[in-house]
């Protein structure tokens, strides 16, 4: 299921990570893990913040994602189902057949 992972890093925890090199590490792990369609970086609130769209294969990859993030980074993290335009496209037309 394709889906976007919503990070956002704590200033405090993402200076610390910066400076001893863990912040770089640990979103390289992370996103060659997860092979995303997209990534985005940016300022979001004050914080470091992160789009990433992704397939999750199975629930039990939710563990692997997010546990290195939260206590390498002390970092949020949601997820959101979401379709691309081929995905709209057809689920519209299952709309129209019923």
């Amino acid at each position: 299921m394709r889906m976007l992972a919503r990070i956002t890093i704590p200033v405090e925890a993402g200076n610390k990570a910066i400076q001893d090199g863990s912040l770089p590490e640990t979103m390289q792990n992370v996103l060659a893990a997860l092979e995303p369609e997209a990534a985005y970086f940016f300022p979001q609130e004050g914080k470091r913040g992160a789009f990433v769209v992704f397939d999750l294969k199975d629930p039990s990859q939710i563990l692997s994602i997010t546990e290195p993030l939260f206590q390498r980074l002390n970092a949020t993290v949601e997820f959101t189902p979401v379709m691309n335009e081929s995905d709209l496209r057809a689920g519209l037309s299952r709309l129209k057949q019923t």
